[in-house]
């Protein structure tokens, strides 16, 4: 019975109680905020975790678009969205595989799977110069690969009818509106992925890193649902580069500027406003 009772005083003091957001409680730095990456680290190259995290971010990639491409000829070559997954199964498309392969790849490479995440969260100096850059080639040439399987499926004749799933901006809307769609959604996107990796929430919610994969991903979903009938809705650099190398019509590269500039600026304004506005990091510094 002595044991007993210990074992219900130990249970009932190991875990302290939650307390409601907005109070006191939330105020304490329990958490360690991590060191800025440094610009340059020549160090990486030499290790195999740096490339390993490359060759991630390249198979992330490739699957990204061998799944999504697919999906969007799928959806094409049905005689009318009734009779497919429709623009709803495209959007559960990119945004659960996003999910699955944030959630495969977090704890190797970070599952960036976009150089926009990455030159964003670069921004914040969460990674070297060198790991982005390493990163946007990797990322940028497994959406080529995944691209070309589906190519290679489907046919020439067959993929080029179908559009080869290459991001354009839409008839009926201007290049400008393309680009604020590509702004927005990016700024959607990477806030998201601020938001769900945050260092200060991961260590008041334990439960938060595991489920980080799934607000990422529906931010996705959301996203491509509301811009697929302007842009087809690209936010990802590499998905709009691999799509368009591999079409190679004009009409895939007389807008592709608009998904670099986009999601670019995009991602850098979620950057700032989650570390300047939201943490108020500069502003802790000088304190």
């Amino acid at each position: 019975m002595e044991n007993r009772e210990e074992d219900v005083k130990v249970g009932a003091s190991k875990f302290r109680e939650r307390q409601a957001l907005g109070t006191a409680a939330q105020t304490e730095r329990d958490y360690k905020e991590a060191p800025a990456a440094p610009l340059f680290e020549p160090g990486e190259l030499k290790s195999w975790s740096f490339y390993r995290a490359g060759i991630a971010e390249f198979v992330a990639t490739f699957l990204f678009l061998y799944i999504t491409v697919l999906t969007v000829m799928g959806v094409k070559t049905s005689p009318s969205m009734c009779s497919s997954v429709g623009i709803q199964g495209i959007a559960w498309a990119f945004g659960g595989m996003i999910f699955a392969l944030v959630y495969c790849t977090a704890g190797i490479s970070g599952g960036h799977i976009n150089p926009a995440v990455t030159f964003g969260l670069f921004l914040a100096r969460k990674l070297s110069l060198t790991r982005a850059i390493f990163y946007i080639v990797m990322q940028c040439l497994g959406a080529i690969c995944g691209a070309g399987v589906v190519k290679g499926f489907e046919g020439n004749a067959r993929y080029e009818m179908l559009g080869g799933g290459a991001n354009v901006v839409n008839h009926g809307y201007t290049k400008g509106d393309g680009l604020g769609a590509e702004i927005v959604g990016t700024f959607v996107l990477v806030y998201t992925v601020f938001s769900a990796t945050d260092a200060k929430r991961n260590a008041r919610d334990s439960h938060v890193p595991v489920l980080a994969p799934l607000p990422i991903g529906f931010a996705v979903f959301l996203v491509h649902l509301a811009t697929i009938p302007i842009t087809g809705t690209g936010i990802n650099p590499a998905r709009s580069l691999g799509a368009a190398i591999i079409f190679n019509m004009d009409k895939a590269w007389d807008d592709h500027w608009v998904f670099w500039v986009g999601p670019f600026i995009g991602a850098a304004l979620a950057a700032l406003y989650h570390q300047i506005v939201i943490r108020a990091i500069p502003f802790k510094t000088r304190a």
